[in-house]
């Protein structure tokens, strides 16, 4: 049998072993089988411009796909060309708001069938731990789901229901004994004061979702991740005066881990005009004050992972209540702009790339038990990524690929966007060079793999 012939991709600055270097990079049947020094001219050789870099494909283990059941708010086509578009190359998929919710083996089995023909990237999935799933958690986990997500307030689904702090307690002690994760939207109900309408005014949401309810659940997970040895990992942070306990937790040795997004590193509360219901989402992105100890968070490493949260919604259910911030779907879709945004807000702080290429590649892939993705090393598969460090571009949400045209970044002037991708060594995504208006390109048919953590081992 003929083997396939190798491709080379050579950088002036390439992310190897956790630093920008120059390196060829050598690909054959999908899989990168050398790393080296550049050497000369070779037939087949891609050249990588000066003025981008190449990457790792990113990893996002926090996207809401919800096909089947909700596919008009997205479907694995349009999120999986979206993702590759801002460069991500893998997604964990979250078990809402897709009907059926994934809290069976055959519930799964759905989601993978209806991702096999049109995931144009990597896909994994989580598992969801509801009151009627507790004590029966295990077929899941043999199916291969990468951990178990659960609410501590209500999700916003009636299919989805939360967990009271006994039933945490105890799927905490379930996924212990199963080896895997659980991962938990921190909210603590009992805090919450948002009854219905709220009005257009952002300050009235902000209020009914206040940060110590934050701080309550968070205090909540680590008192179980403590008493059981769970694994256990807080979803989009947004309350950063919570960071002083994780903080205190992980030195502890608790075995926890958090990730936030970037909404929550490149939004303020003050800055949302009232009635602006794409800035919703839960919990909420709070004063500019706050945003400042959050970066502190991404600088010092207490910050595991950057990830999206993309949790879209058709542009009726986020208008509904004519901007009321009670009335209205909560959720941020920017799947496809995360590392654009967060860079932007970076570079003007002084924080160099390389603080955050690892947030969003080995960071999320070791959240939530990926193998083998975030790097550039012989042996993995070769899932890259050219960015544009200075490239402007101007979000429209018409132009996303996000199958709803609503954001919360419309209209804002980034920095930095992503040209190419290339997935299992096979370019599928380019953006002409120079510009921010101009159509993106895909070559071929969807490419993407199921992932199971079933068949690797969990890190």
């Amino acid at each position: 049998m003929a083997h396939a012939r190798a491709s080379v991709i050579r950088a002036g600055r390439a992310w190897i072993g956790g630093a920008f270097r120059p390196a060829d990079v050598t690909i054959q049947g999908g899989v990168i089988v050398g790393v080296d020094d550049p050497g000369r001219s070779a037939r087949g050789t891609t050249l990588v411009p000066d003025d981008a870099v190449l990457l790792p494909g990113l990893v996002d283990s926090h996207v809401h796909v919800n096909e089947p059941g909700r596919t008009e708010w997205e479907g694995f086509r349009s999120a999986t060309l979206a993702a590759a578009a801002g460069g991500v190359t893998t997604i964990v998929d979250m078990p809402l708001n897709s009907l059926p919710p994934t809290t069976t083996v055959t519930a799964l089995e759905i989601k993978r069938a209806a991702a096999a023909p049109s995931a144009y990237i990597d896909v994994g999935f989580w598992g969801g731990a509801v009151p009627e799933s507790l004590g029966a958690l295990a077929p899941l986990h043999e199916a291969g789901v990468y951990g178990f997500k659960c609410f501590l307030s209500p999700s916003g689904v009636d299919e989805f229901p939360h967990l009271d702090r006994a039933q945490l307690l105890a799927a905490a002690e379930e996924v212990a004994a199963l080896d895997s994760r659980l991962i938990v939207h921190a909210e603590d109900p009992a805090l919450l004061h948002e009854h219905g309408a709220l009005g257009r005014g952002y300050e009235a949401f902000l209020a009914s979702r206040p940060p110590e309810s934050e701080a309550s659940a968070i205090d909540t997970v680590i008192d179980a991740a403590r008493r059981t040895g769970c694994r256990a990992h807080i979803l989009h942070l947004s309350d950063a005066h919570s960071l002083p306990a994780i903080r205190a937790a992980k030195a502890e040795g608790v075995a926890l881990t958090v990730e936030t997004c970037p909404h929550y590193l490149t939004i303020a509360a003050e800055d949302i005009p009232d009635g602006a219901a794409e800035f919703k989402c839960c919990p909420p992105i709070r004063e500019a004050s706050n945003r400042d100890l959050l970066w502190q968070g991404v600088v010092d490493g207490t910050i595991d992972a950057i990830v999206s949260d993309h949790s879209p919604s058709t542009v009726d259910l986020k208008r509904s209540g004519s901007g009321d911030f009670g009335l209205a779907w909560g959720g941020i879709a920017g799947l496809q702009i995360g590392l654009s945004a967060v860079w932007t807000e970076a570079h003007s702080r002084g924080i160099p790339l390389e603080t955050l290429v690892p947030l969003f590649t080995t960071g999320p892939a070791r959240v939530a038990g990926v193998a083998r993705a975030g790097v550039i090393e012989p042996g993995v598969p070769a899932h890259l990524t050219v960015f544009g460090v200075d490239d402007p571009l101007v979000i429209d949400a018409t132009r996303l690929l996000h199958k709803n045209p609503i954001t919360a970044y419309d209209h804002r002037v980034l920095s930095g966007r992503i040209r190419r991708t290339w997935l299992h060594g096979k370019a599928m995504y380019n953006v002409t060079e120079g510009g921010a208006g101009e159509a993106p390109r895909f070559r071929g048919k969807p490419r993407g793999r199921l992932l199971s953590a079933a068949s690797a081992r969990v890190v």
